[in-house]
C-alpha cells in the first residue's frame, strides 16, 4: 500500500462518487476525487435538480387555469425565462459549492481534470490547460455516469440534448422532442407549461415503454389533452435546417419547429476513460460489467451508478458507493438490495411506481391480480379540469403486494411511503386494515376492492 499515492481514487464527483469518497475518507482511507467539470454531477447540475426546478416553474400556467376555476380574477401572465434560468443557475452554483465543501471537508483531495485509466492502479489526470499528472491508488472507483446519445440519421446533430435544453437563452416558439422515456416526457411538460408549441415524436405506441400499460395509455392521453402534439410509432428520417428546422418522419410527415431536442436515451460515459485499453469488460451498451462487490474483472477497479447501466437512479448510485466504502474500508459486509426500488417520472401529471407490473408478474409466472382505482380528484370538481388519477396494486395469490403504480398529482410523494410497506412485505390485507386519510388521493390505496 505504501507504493501508491492514495488508498482510493474516485473518478467522478457526482452524487455517487462524492458519497463513496466521503465514507472512505471517514474510515481513514487516503482518498482523491478526480473531476473534470464541477462537483455535483449530472443529477445536481444537469439533470434531476435543474429539471425539477423548471418543472416547478412550468406548472404555474396550469395552476392559473385551476385558480380561474376557483373564481380568482387573473390578469395577463407570461414567464420571464431568462430570469428563471439565472435563478436556476444561482441555485446550481450554491449546490456546487456544497459538493466542493463536502469533498474537501471530509479530508479528500479534489483534483480538477479528466481522469483516464492507465493501468490497474494508475490514473492520468488532464485539466483544461492540458496539464497532465499521474496518480496511483490501491483501488480505483469509476463513477462517471452517462451522457446523452442520438440515433444515427441525416441531420441528427441539429438536435440539442437535455443539457442544452436546460440552458436555452430564450424560449423557442415551437419545439420537437424525439423520444418517449422519462427525459422526453418531462421536457415535453416543461416546454408545454411555458407556452411552447410542443411536439413529441417516438417509435413506440405510448410513452414510457416498460411502465404499466394503462398508465402509459392514460398519460399519453392526458399529455394530448394538455396541448402536446403526439406522433407515435414513427421515427425521424432527417432534419434539415432553414429558417426553421424541418423534421421528416418515417410516415412522410414534416414538422417545422424552432428547436429539435433529442431524448432517445443515455449511454455510459466511458469514451475517454481508457477502460477498454486496460482490459475492463464492458457490455453491448458500453456499460462497465461489475459483480456484487461493484468490482470489474480487474480486481483493483470498481464502478457504480449509471456507468454500469443497472438501475440508473441517483439514490442507487449513492447507496452503491456508500456500501462499497463500508465493505472495503469499514470492514462491514454490507450490500444494497436492487429489489423494489421506487422511481418517479416528473411528467405532468407525474407517474411513480415501485415493484412489479401485472405484465412483469405474468412474465415471471406469478399468479397475480390487479386492484385498480381511477377517479377525477376532488380539486378538479370545482376547477372543471378532467384529468383522472390512476392507481394500481399488484397482489399475488398469497395476498402479498408485489407492486404499486400511480399516475396523478403527488404520485412520487405517495409512492415513497408505500415503497416502505412493500419493502417490508406488506399484504393487501394490511392495506385494507389501514384507515385512510380523508379526503386525499392517497387513501385510495387502502380502500381498493
Amino acid at each position: 500500500m505504501n507504493n501508491f499515492d492514495y488508498d482510493l481514487i474516485v473518478i467522478g464527483a457526482g452524487s455517487g462518487g462524492t458519497r463513496t469518497a466521503r465514507i472512505a475518507a471517514g474510515y481513514g482511507a487516503k482518498t482523491a476525487v478526480v473531476e473534470g467539470d464541477r462537483p455535483g454531477g449530472t443529477c445536481v447540475l444537469r439533470g434531476c435538480v435543474p429539471k425539477k426546478l423548471l418543472i416547478y416553474g412550468s406548472e404555474f400556467s396550469h395552476q392559473v387555469e385551476d385558480a380561474i376555476g376557483y373564481e380568482w380574477e387573473t390578469g395577463s401572465i407570461k414567464p420571464k425565462w431568462k430570469d428563471l434560468i439565472l435563478k436556476k443557475n444561482k441555485e446550481l452554483d450554491r449546490l456546487n459549492s456544497i459538493y466542493n465543501n463536502l469533498i474537501i471537508n471530509s479530508g479528500c483531495d479534489l483534483i480538477n481534470g479528466w481522469g483516464k485509466l492507465l493501468s490497474d492502479h494508475e490514473v492520468l489526470v488532464k485539466n483544461k490547460s492540458s496539464k497532465e499528472r499521474k496518480i496511483s491508488a490501491k483501488k480505483i472507483m469509476i463513477a462517471v455516469g452517462g451522457k446523452s446519445s442520438f440515433p444515427d440519421f441525416d441531420g441528427n446533430l441539429n438536435m440539442i440534448n437535455s443539457d442544452e435544453a436546460l440552458d436555452l437563452n430564450e424560449l423557442p416558439n415551437s419545439i420537437l422532442i424525439y423520444g418517449s422515456g422519462y427525459i422526453a416526457v418531462e421536457f415535453a411538460g416543461i416546454f408545454n407549461g411555458f407556452g411552447v408549441e410542443t411536439n413529441l415524436v417516438f417509435r413506440s405506441d405510448y410513452v414510457l415503454k416498460g411502465f404499466d400499460i394503462d398508465i402509459r395509455k392514460k398519460l399519453t392521453e392526458q399529455m394530448v389533452n394538455r396541448g402536446i402534439k403526439i406522433f407515435p410509432e414513427v421515427t425521424i428520417e432527417k432534419i434539415e435546417s432553414n429558417d426553421q428546422f424541418i423534421t421528416s418522419l418515417s410516415d412522410s410527415t414534416k414538422i417545422f419547429t424552432d428547436k429539435v431536442m433529442g431524448a432517445t436515451g443515455r449511454v455510459p460515459n466511458i469514451e475517454l476513460l481508457g477502460v477498454k485499453e486496460i482490459g475492463i469488460n464492458v457490455g453491448k451498451k458500453g456499460n462497465i460489467i461489475v459483480n456484487k462487490f461493484n468490482q470489474t474483472n480487474i480486481k483493483s477497479v470498481y464502478a457504480i451508478g449509471d456507468v454500469t447501466d443497472r438501475i440508473n437512479l441517483t439514490p442507487v448510485a449513492i447507496a452503491e458507493g456508500h456500501a462499497f466504502s463500508d465493505r472495503e474500508f469499514g470492514d462491514l459486509k454490507r450490500f444494497i438490495s436492487y429489489d423494489n426500488v421506487p422511481s418517479a417520472v416528473f411528467s405532468q401529471p407525474p407517474v411513480s411506481v415501485v415493484g412489479l407490473t401485472i405484465e412483469d408478474a405474468n412474465a415471471l409466472n406469478i399468479n397475480a391480480k390487479e386492484f385498480v382505482s381511477e377517479f377525477n380528484p376532488l380539486k378538479n370538481s370545482i376547477s372543471g379540469k378532467q384529468e383522472k388519477s390512476l392507481m394500481k396494486l399488484v397482489v399475488d395469490e398469497n395476498d402479498k403486494v408485489l407492486g404499486a403504480h400511480m399516475l396523478g398529482e403527488y404520485a412520487p410523494e405517495i409512492i415513497q411511503g408505500i415503497a416502505v410497506s412493500i419493502k417490508a412485505g406488506a399484504k393487501k390485507s394490511d392495506f385494507d386494515a389501514t384507515i385512510g386519510i380523508h379526503p386525499t388521493a392517497a387513501e385510495e390505496f387502502v380502500t381498493m376492492k
